[in-house]
């Protein structure tokens, strides 16, 4: 039995996740926002270093664990912002050297299709308390939007953004009409008080989406103060959602897969919810979507998949891993598979 704690830090979340066992026995996370504007890297790595020694004592009072039972640190090695990155992986090496325990480095994106598998992730309601098996992954976050699945001893990506992320796309909206960071929360709300479609570019290149022609087209047409921003939140998550609901089942066709998880910040949102459920129960595929607390950034996704890999051998020691350092590019196609083959 492996206790393994885990370090998120790529964007505005600092997280903190306790796993033993495969079982999420913590999960506490601190987000930096803004009142107008969007995130400043060095500002979110301020706060990380702000709030990180009260989020990882948070986690071990939640966990009932004493800290010399944990056996490896896992962290997000990356894709994610630099000075955030930065942040959490020196109170990794902290945390991994107080405690002489080994360093597990994790790929951000993996952990949230990982997370999709683990029982724990889903109410008892939902799914018979099962997770997938062997999934395609709706990845849609702020800086990520990918189709991911396991594929030829790798995870594929099958279908990705050709511009900005999906999250990134909706707050840099939210910004120019006026609302703080994170916008998605309140798009959202704003969009359930929609009464009007307005029609938009609807962007699907192969498997292959793009946003930043749509967010010019909402922006001049907020300008023109002829459409409310209601109308053009309820209309720019139909056609957006739909673009992604859309590629995500062409990639089951593709690999002849019939699990679809949904993972990343975005995924909170209800209709996006509803408009993947409903493509999954017409075509007979199973439709997964975790709690919201491990859909947002999160320690324990690190911690889940950190676990995985421990007990695979993964591990990294003294000299070794005071050589690791941050990935702020890296690609889920770029990661060694290893504890899968």
């Amino acid at each position: 039995m492996a206790t393994i704690i885990g370090i998120e830090s790529t964007a505005h979340t600092f997280g903190v996740g306790i796993v033993r066992d495969g079982k999420i026995i913590a999960n506490k996370r601190d987000m930096y926002t803004t009142e107008s504007g969007g995130i400043i890297p060095m500002d979110s790595a301020k706060h990380h270093r702000e709030v990180c020694e009260g989020i990882y004592a948070q986690a071990l009072l939640e966990s009932g664990i004493n800290q010399d039972e944990i056996d490896a640190v896992a962290f997000s090695q990356g894709p994610g912002l630099a000075p955030s990155l930065l942040e959490g992986l020196k109170f990794s090496k902290k945390i991994s050297k107080k405690l002489s325990k080994p360093l597990v480095p994790v790929n951000h994106c993996v952990a949230h299709l990982e997370i999709g598998k683990c029982r724990c992730a889903y109410s008892k309601l939902q799914n018979e308390g099962e997770g997938a098996k062997d999934p395609v992954l709706l990845y849609a976050s702020g800086a990520n939007t990918q189709v991911i699945s396991y594929a030829s001893g790798k995870y594929r990506i099958f279908g990705e953004t050709l511009d900005i992320g999906v999250g990134n796309f909706i707050d840099n909206f939210a910004r120019y009409a006026g609302i703080g960071f994170p916008g998605g929360p309140k798009i959202e709300t704003l969009a359930k008080a929609g009464k009007n479609y307005v029609e938009l570019p609807y962007v699907v290149k192969g498997m292959d989406v793009s946003f930043s022609g749509i967010l010019t087209n909402l922006k001049q047409k907020l300008k023109k103060e002829s459409y409310s921003v209601e109308d053009l939140s309820f209309s720019m998550q139909e056609t957006v959602f739909a673009m992604l609901v859309e590629t995500a089942e062409r990639a089951l066709a593709h690999v002849g897969k019939d699990e679809l998880v949904l993972g990343g910040g975005v995924a909170c949102n209800s209709r996006f919810q509803e408009m993947a459920k409903k493509m999954c129960n017409e075509r007979g595929a199973r439709y997964f979507c975790p709690e919201k607390s491990l859909l947002v950034d999160n320690g324990a996704m690190i911690a889940y998949l950190g676990e995985i890999m421990f007990n695979s051998g993964i591990k990294f020691e003294n000299s070794e891993s005071e050589d690791l350092d941050i990935k702020p590019r890296q690609r889920t196609d770029e990661v060694d598979v290893s504890w899968k083959n």
